[in-house]
């Protein structure tokens, strides 16, 4: 192989895993706003013993050489449960993926991309999504609008030349994810206001904290309505019982019951509203390492943290009470009573929500209407095979 010759090696195994992680960390760093995530939570991600996702899927990691360096890297992988899917919904039978995109320079993005799309017709596959990283609820899309800052929690971060060099392998846009900003400081609209005040009178609705104490309990409650509100939506894919179960595992020690809500009616479930204080922050003081000092400062910060930016990842509401004047009281009640606790609690001066998608209009409706404005969009593209 010359010197300009670009290899692409398949990798796997404990030590092929860590040198595809270790090359995305690399990667990352060289982007003024990106944040260095754990190494060893990225690692648990990519690991089919350890990530209930793999259950349901098939993977391959490959990574880019030239001149005896690593210089890129990609996924490609199949979401079983996402073939049995209605097509109209985005994904359906035949849809392949690839996730975890970097590359030096174009030739090596397309010669990753062409190996991850090879890979994929050889399992069937013929049409591919991306980039997905791995599972639709990890880190779906392409930052494509937001590089000046940095991304909050549980959000990916790429620099704005790969939209490009992903076109030009073939590549169009299928679904954006919005996400919004907000200023928490600000009070809503009189309407919401109105609104808001409305629901706190009417004795069916209860909007209450979420329960860490019973916390084993209330994950199942929130990812059911979650599955149920969301199974429409494209590119939903339902939550497994055992990846409910490590959602609950790896998300509570960023529980604050003050700002999770979940709303009764009738004294029955029925929305929910998921709330994390941006860890991203203290992960880029301690340039995410745990070791030797960097644990005790995320102890500290998990336990409370201060003057924090928040982030809403996750809400639904019932399929039953959509486009219902009802769901959208909900939303605000608990978007009302989150945001007067982070302020007032945690100091928060901003929020993030989000992702949501461009075509998802009760939601667009909810953050337009609390004065939020979009601040981040992902786009996933799409390809035949």
């Amino acid at each position: 192989m010359s010197s300009s010759e670009i290899g692409i090696e398949p990798v796997g195994g404990k030590e092929g895993r860590a040198r595809f992680v270790d090359l995305g960390r690399a990667f990352a760093a060289r982007e003024e706003h990106s944040v260095p995530q754990l190494r060893s939570e990225l690692l648990e991600l990519v690991d089919p013993a350890r990530n209930p996702f793999f259950a349901h899927a098939s993977h391959q990691l490959f990574v880019a050489t030239r001149a005896g360096r690593d210089v890129g890297r990609i996924s490609a992988h199949i979401d079983h449960l996402a073939l049995e899917l209605p097509e109209d919904q985005g994904m359906g039978p035949g849809t392949g993926m690839f996730g975890y995109f970097d590359a030096e320079d174009e030739a090596v993005g397309h010669a990753l991309l062409a190996a991850a799309e090879d890979w994929l017709r050889g399992q069937g596959m013929t049409k591919v999504l991306g980039p997905i990283s791995m599972s639709i609820w990890e880190e779906p899309g392409l930052l494509v609008r937001g590089q000046d800052h940095s991304p909050m929690i549980m959000m990916g971060h790429h620099p704005a030349h790969y939209r490009g060099w992903i076109e030009g392998a073939g590549y169009a846009p299928a679904k954006t994810l919005l996400t919004y900003d907000l200023d928490v400081k600000s009070q809503f609209p009189p309407l919401i206001q109105r609104i808001v005040k409305s629901g706190e009178a009417n004795q069916r609705i209860r909007i209450r904290h979420v329960d860490p104490k019973r916390w084993d309990e209330e994950v199942p409650i929130v990812l059911g309505i979650l599955n149920d509100a969301w199974s429409k939506n494209w590119g939903f894919v339902p939550f497994t019982a055992e990846e409910i179960a490590y959602a609950g595992k790896k998300l509570k020690p960023i529980i604050h019951p003050e700002i999770n809500m979940i709303a009764e009616l009738d004294g029955r479930p029925v929305a929910f509203m998921l709330t994390f204080p941006d860890m991203n922050k203290v992960l880029k003081k301690i340039d995410g390492k745990l070791f030797p000092f960097g644990w005790v400062r995320m102890l500290s910060w998990l336990k409370r943290p201060r003057n924090t930016d928040m982030r809403v990842p996750l809400m639904g509401v019932l399929r039953e009470l959509h486009n219902s004047r009802l769901a959208s009281q909900l939303a605000f009640m608990m978007i009302s009573r989150i945001r007067d606790n982070a302020k007032s609690i945690f100091g928060t001066k901003r929020a993030e929500i989000g992702w949501i998608l461009d075509d998802n209009q009760g939601m667009k409706a909810i953050a337009d209407a609390i004065e939020s404005s979009v601040n981040r969009e992902y786009v996933i593209f799409r390809k035949a095979l």
